[in-house]
């Protein structure tokens, strides 16, 4: 058990590389991931959100209600920032409906479960990444259908109610089960050693996904793999600008600051996958685009956390040099 909580750590620590290097192996050998598909990744994704589960606990409930307003302004950023800056890219960049569509499924989605993880590396506040991360996670059967539908519909036929149930089953009965789990056997020694393995086995999950998308995928990112990095990117960096531009606005603290900027930023991208394949399949591209985003929201968080501390130190040194020439 000590070995797999030592390579769970590991994958942790590391989650980048290690769905870029699954990626890079399954373009050239599809064969390894071309099986992650339909209920395999359906069933892949919720052990992923289970994971999240078993880390609440009553006291993240109780946070959840004694800062109301804090998580009700990041979840209104959440719902309204990514989808408006996503409909407004496939409109600027005049994007191919399937692309456009996957930028604006991923911009509808709810937080990412490793946006929690930046948020302890950046010094943020924790608290309110994982109450934020929580809601938006909990409204999306709602919500992500209708934004949506309401942002996509023109452009393509959306199927609102079967994204409600998909949503429901593979995000909020998992986590449910899993809050639940931890709530009832959370002080026993050897559900904490199974609780400590979790984050390996998401980072592995969440590879699989994109692996098996990449699988069937690949071959098509050629044809239009700049345009939709491009568009990744500038949605991803504007999430994060704006988001701790929402913060400034409203005075927040530097923790809080950073916190919502990461959690606006980050989507879960393994979540749009999963609906892209399942709802969209007659447009490839829509997949290929939550796919990249999985790997590219795990790296600029990564980077974007890195120059929050590196800003830290540098202000402290230079304080310290101030201090010293008087």
């Amino acid at each position: 058990m000590k070995t797999l909580q030592r390579i769970s750590q590991l994958l942790s620590n590391h989650a980048s590389l290690f769905i870029i290097l699954i990626s890079i192996v399954t373009f050239y050998v599809p064969n390894l991931f071309v099986w992650v598909k339909g209920d395999v990744q359906a069933l892949t994704l919720g052990i992923i959100m289970l994971s999240m589960g078993m880390t609440l606990t009553v006291e993240d409930f109780k946070i959840l209600i004694a800062r109301p307003l804090d998580i009700l302004i990041g979840a209104l950023a959440q719902y309204t920032l990514m989808p408006t800056i996503a409909f407004t890219l496939t409109k600027v960049f005049g994007l191919d409906p399937a692309i456009g569509v996957g930028l604006i499924l991923v911009g509808c989605c709810p937080g990412g479960v490793s946006s929690n993880i930046m948020s302890f590396l950046c010094r943020g506040d924790v608290a309110f990444s994982v109450g934020m991360t929580t809601v938006t996670t909990l409204c999306s059967p709602i919500i992500t259908p209708l934004l949506v539908l309401a942002l996509a519909g023109e452009s393509i036929d959306v199927d609102g109610w079967g994204m409600f149930k998909s949503i429901l089953l593979v995000t909020l009965m998992p986590v449910t089960v899993g809050f639940l789990l931890n709530y009832f056997f959370g002080k026993k020694e050897s559900f904490g050693d199974i609780r400590k393995i979790m984050p390996g086995v998401s980072v592995i999950g969440l590879a699989c996904i994109v692996g098996g998308v990449v699988a069937v995928n690949g071959s098509k990112f050629f044809t239009s793999g700049v345009i939709i990095f491009i568009a990744i990117f500038c949605h991803n960096a504007l999430g994060y600008v704006c988001g701790f531009l929402v913060g400034r606005l409203l005075k927040m603290g530097t923790a809080k600051n950073r916190t919502i900027a990461i959690e606006v930023g980050m989507q879960n991208a393994g979540l749009a996958t999963n609906l892209a394949t399942k709802h969209f399949a007659a447009l490839p591209e829509a997949a290929m685009v939550s796919a990249v985003s999985c790997v590219w929201h795990s790296i600029s968080g990564t980077i974007l956390a890195n120059l929050f501390v590196k800003w830290d130190n540098y202000c402290q040194k230079k304080v310290q040099n101030i201090s010293a020439r008087d």
